[in-house]
């Protein structure tokens, strides 16, 4: 896919954090944001001279309260979406290991699913390849 001069490129982080029994953490985006109300795996933004791995350590911590650790994450897959303001670049990383209780920061919605109900819940267009991996994982 061609990204336009006028595009921003975005490069956001996702993770799928994966309890014992299989299930994943997703998040219902908060009030206010871009796609407000849809359900997404947690992360954010990679920030200039930033590592996606340690974008994730961070942004983690800021939106669920656990510390995951960079040697603890792998790389899944990745997914290109074109929005009409800017071009996604989303990577997805999985884990299976933190410390602490996952809660939300951001006082928004988050629930345990398993992988083969993900698509009962509405998710950015930018989110759907994603499943099919994650699908595939577990």
């Amino acid at each position: 896919m061609q990204i336009t001069d006028h595009k921003n490129l975005v490069i956001v982080a996702s993770i799928a954090i994966i309890d014992a029994n299989d299930q994943i953490l997703i998040a219902k985006r908060p009030n206010k944001k871009h796609l407000s109300g849809f359900w997404e795996f947690p992360g954010g933004k990679v920030e200039k001279g930033e590592s996606p791995e340690n974008a994730l350590v961070r942004e983690v911590k800021e939106e669920l309260n656990i510390d995951i650790n960079n040697k603890c994450i792998a790389p899944l897959t990745f997914s290109e979406f074109d929005y009409k303001k800017f071009h996604l670049l989303l990577l997805l990383y999985v884990c299976r290991r933190w410390e602490g209780e996952p809660m939300s920061m951001e006082k928004n919605e988050i629930k345990w699913v398993k992988a083969n109900t993900l698509r009962q819940y509405k998710m950015p267009p930018a989110d759907d390849s994603l499943i099919y991996s994650l699908q595939d994982l577990l």
